[in-house]
């Protein structure tokens, strides 16, 4: 099955979820059109740059026009226009994907109006901020409102992002939680050092990485070391706050590191931190991906009741959990991990383990996600339209 991607920005490190549909959905995207791509974008013709580079004179007279009305018509001022949906319409037709899948709301919004009037079925992933922060505006909402009728199917990372949507009305009757996942044959417990505690992810808000510091702080003894892997705006912040702290010889910052070595830091980790709150924009987390692989690796997390985590991490069994910006209950959580014994620990982490190969193995997310497109394209084509039948 030929499977067309839609992206923010290709090629993207970070986003280790869409390079593995791009290499591996129905055996590798047929193509992918994204609205950036950087130099390492392959140029094979696979990859198609939705704004063109040089645009004729005359969108320049109608981009005032265009904007505005895809702005009224669906919510957004992104929409592809002029030349550059010209252009992304001929490059669609010439590849003729059986499907589009896009990743993140914007890019569904941007793309389904073009994949219906193509004929082409799409379906949209979200994943974070697209369904959190972004629903705060009222053009967001209307957009995803109007984009919904024009979709096969949604997909989310979470149920609470799913929840999200249907909270601002922006609903799907062919809607599924199908979590990102993790390479469970790859991020594998190894030799624990005892007393080691791991973050990883970038120094933003939601992530209150210095209340993390703050709580290691006061709950770790002299046998604890800290490792927070990531960089951001609130990097430095932390760098600081380390230092008045006097804690520098037990957390260790080294910045962003390349996944081998954050791989290797989850295995030999023994907790994992992570205290996710809702950021002051309403920016929040879909399921991390890091929670996954520290859970893979058998590390005991303790983190926040937060968006998906509570789907994945249950309090007390595979780790432990807090109200967001209960510094109080997050200190008393740490101690009391840092506190456990060699069993009663090893016991958390292999039941984390456990979960982490039961729910979250990507091969196994993947096929499910392939199995739904597939059965939802199967069941329009027999009744003759575009509209999928509803699932329960």
């Amino acid at each position: 099955m030929k499977a067309c991607i839609v992206v923010g920005k290709y090629y993207s490190p970070g986003q280790t979820f869409v390079n593995r549909h791009i290499q591996h959905l129905f055996g590798g995207a047929d193509c992918v059109v994204a609205d950036t791509l950087t130099g390492e974008a392959p140029q094979d013709g696979r990859f198609f740059e939705m704004e063109p580079r040089d645009r004729p004179a005359v969108d320049a007279l109608r981009r005032p026009f265009a904007r505005a009305w895809n702005h009224a018509r669906h919510g957004t001022s992104r929409m592809p226009w002029g030349s550059a949906r010209s252009r992304l319409k001929h490059y669609l037709r010439s590849r003729q994907p059986d499907f589009i899948l896009a990743e993140f709301g914007p890019q569904g919004v941007s793309i389904a109006p073009i994949a219906n009037a193509l004929g082409i079925p799409v379906f949209c992933y979200f994943r974070g901020s697209d369904a959190s922060s972004r629903i705060r505006h009222s053009h967001v909402q209307r957009a995803y409102r109007a984009m919904m009728p024009r979709l096969m199917g949604v997909f989310a990372v979470s149920r609470f992002l799913l929840d999200n949507l249907a909270s601002v009305g922006a609903t799907h009757p062919n809607a599924h939680a199908i979590p990102s996942g993790v390479d469970v044959r790859r991020f594998q417990p190894g030799e624990k050092v005892p007393g080691s505690c791991l973050q990883v992810g970038r120094f933003v808000e939601k992530k209150s990485p210095l209340l993390t510091i703050r709580t290691f702080a006061e709950a770790a003894g002299p046998g604890a070391h800290l490792t927070m892997i990531g960089d951001g705006e609130l990097l430095e912040p932390a760098r600081a706050l380390v230092a008045e702290l006097g804690i520098g010889d037990r957390v260790s910052l080294p910045g962003a590191l390349p996944h081998e070595e954050v791989r290797a830091h989850l295995a030999r980790s023994e907790y994992y931190l992570q205290h996710s709150v809702t950021a002051r924009n309403g920016n929040t987390e879909g399921l991390p991906t890091s929670i996954q692989e520290a859970m893979a690796c058998g590390c005991v997390t303790v983190s926040t009741r937060h968006a998906g985590i509570p789907e994945a991490i249950e309090n007390g069994a595979n780790g432990f959990l807090v109200e967001e910006h209960d510094f109080e209950g997050y200190r008393e959580a740490l101690q009391r991990a840092l506190a456990l014994g060699s069993p009663e620990r090893q016991a958390l982490g292999a039941r984390a383990r456990e979960v982490a190969v039961e729910r979250f193995d990507n091969d196994a997310l993947l096929k499910t996600l392939e199995e739904t497109i597939a059965e939802t394209l199967q069941a329009a084509q027999l009744s003759g339209g575009m509209r999928p039948s509803p699932r329960r």
